[in-house]
């Protein structure tokens, strides 16, 4: 059973000595109803900032919410946690449909509740024998739990209700509609019927929530243990528009001869079965293939999408930028979908293939990328995630593991090949550079100190215009096989 910590029992201690009431609140409620562990723990008091400040001195208050922040040390953990402690409060008109236009502090927990978003939110739960009101008390072992709106009931029965009216309550914060999907999702629980009615019905309300909070509920639901059926609940309640048009634009789209389902439809199996739980590697799981509605050429079995992957990339890229994800998540995620389509045949592909693979995507990507291959793989209704190429690969991958593939991790470097050319820093360096990568990605034993000295020497005699030649030559012969690649028929 899970227990109120001893900081959040302190904080409630303290202020019923000061004959104030006192209750955790919210989510942390609902969760210790479900036996879950919570996040985080909220309390609500009658009590004013300024007293509860005069009851914790140490305490933190700038905000205009009524919040105080109270430090307390985690025995148990070893940690200090902030326990935000808020004035019981009602709010009102609503015109931006984000945040109230005014707050003002309220005398009742009975007020406080009634502000709240769903049910399931709207409990209250203290240890017995500390202060409390005493109408609708439910007794939970040695906790007084107030639920004033049928939240336990709600609970029970695994629904998702708005408190009162849901349309007051999707008026008053638009994101709301957005949670309430995070919710079921991650809770396994059903939307109410009516409350589900008012999120379809306001749904347009959506384009009045900044990115950034949208975003951060999306995260939520692709990092749930059932990220498709967020996607597909977002799509029923006329949601998935306005944070994701793209991904809509596959809905009912056939593919080819390769695929038995739409493109929505593998998008969104490919993310059920992505084994990954990063972030990056699921959403690219999802953006993958978005841009094949606008690349499709022709219908039924031989309909095609070339450079999909490519044209992918930039769609993700700019969703991604949309919903303000920081540049570090948005690069990794677009090379991941970009490099989707990466060939790779036991017979034809060769280990310095598989270096140049690993020097386009990067080591440290690979693992991202084959749990990707397989998400896409499962998507497809192919009944095997990793066949005997995708292992063998990861074999081949293994073992050149340790091979040069970038300047980098060359015996020799710029300020070396300076020296021995005698020249000052400039185009040229980099540019025998690249030329000497070329060889070793081809043939690892070249990179060797000596051979490379050598091959320095032999490049003297040529200037700068015909070094660029050569490396021009070998970024050509790269694009070539990158092309051959490509036009060779992909196995799933």
């Amino acid at each position: 059973m899970i227990k109120i910590p001893k900081e959040v029992q302190f904080i409630l201690g303290e202020l019923a000595k000061h004959n104030f009431e006192g209750y955790a609140v919210g989510g942390c409620a609902r969760d210790f109803l479900l036996n879950k562990e919570p996040n985080d723990w909220d309390i609500t008091t009658n009590a004013r900032p300024e007293e509860i400040q005069k009851i914790f001195p140490e305490s933190i208050y700038e905000n205009r919410f009524g919040t105080v922040m109270i430090k307390s040390w985690n025995l148990e953990l070893g940690t200090w946690n902030i326990i935000e402690v808020t004035t019981y409060r009602v709010d009102e008109k609503y015109t931006d449909k984000r945040h109230p236009d005014e707050i003002k502090f309220a005398t009742t927990l009975e007020e406080d509740l009634a502000r709240r978003d769903f049910t399931v939110n709207a409990m209250a739960m203290k240890k017995k024998g500390q202060k409390s009101i005493k109408s609708k008390v439910h007794k939970v072992e040695s906790y007084e739990v107030i639920d004033l709106f049928g939240g336990r009931e709600d609970l029970k029965n695994k629904l998702i209700r708005a408190v009162g009216d849901p349309e007051k309550r999707f008026n008053e914060d638009a994101l709301r509609m957005l949670r309430a999907v995070r919710l079921a999702v991650n809770l396994n629980f059903t939307i109410e019927k009516n409350t589900f009615k008012a999120i379809q019905k306001n749904s347009p309300l959506l384009k009045f929530v900044s990115q950034e909070r949208i975003r951060d509920e999306l995260i939520k639901i692709i990092l749930s243990d059932q990220p498709d059926e967020g996607i597909e609940l977002l799509r029923e309640a006329k949601l998935l528009r306005f944070i994701l048009p793209e991904l809509e634009k596959g809905i009912g789209v056939a593919q080819n001869l390769h695929h038995i389902h739409t493109i929505y439809q593998h998008l969104i199996l490919s993310l059920k079965h992505c084994p990954s739980k990063k972030l990056e590697t699921r959403l690219a799981a999802l953006f993958h293939d978005i841009a094949k509605p606008q690349v499709k050429r022709g219908e039924g079995p031989t309909s095609t999408f070339y450079n999909h992957d490519l044209v992918g990339a930039r769609i993700t890229r700019k969703i991604m930028r949309r919903l303000r994800f920081s540049n570090s998540i948005i690069d990794k995620t677009t090379l991941l979908v970009k490099n989707h389509m990466f060939y790779f045949d036991v017979e034809i592909v060769s280990e310095a293939g598989v270096r140049r693979l690993l020097k386009r995507v990067g080591r440290e990507n690979m693992k991202d990328l084959m749990d990707l291959r397989i998400a896409d793989r499962l998507g497809s209704g192919v009944p095997k995630a990793k066949p005997y190429k995708l292992r063998y690969l990861e074999y081949l991958v293994h073992k050149v593991s340790k091979d040069p593939i970038s300047v980098k991790t060359l015996k020799i470097d710029g300020g070396e090949i300076m020296k021995i050319l005698n020249i000052k820093p400039g185009p040229e360096v980099g540019a025998i550079l690249n030329v000497l990568l070329a060889e070793v990605l081809e043939d690892p034993e070249k990179n060797d100190k000596k051979y490379l000295t050598k091959k320095i020497k032999e490049l003297k005699n040529l200037d700068l215009k015909e070094i660029k030649k050569c490396e021009r030559k070998i970024k050509e012969r790269k694009e070539e096989e990158d092309l051959k690649d490509k036009q060779k028929f992909w196995v799933k």
